[in-house]
């Protein structure tokens, strides 16, 4: 079976997640504080409609 991988391919790949954006910069910490938070927050609303 032939590979499907090729160095180019590849570099082109990382040449566009490298390229810069303009978007804001957020950190990986605040992403997933932000998915914890909002996870505990539907676990505490499901659990009240429940009672």
């Amino acid at each position: 079976m032939a590979s499907l991988y090729s160095p180019q391919s590849q570099a082109g790949v990382m040449s566009f997640y490298d390229a810069p954006s303009k978007g804001p910069k957020i950190s990986p910490k605040v992403i997933f504080i932000a998915v914890a938070v909002f996870a505990i927050i539907v676990l505490v609303v499901d659990h009240i409609s429940y009672l």
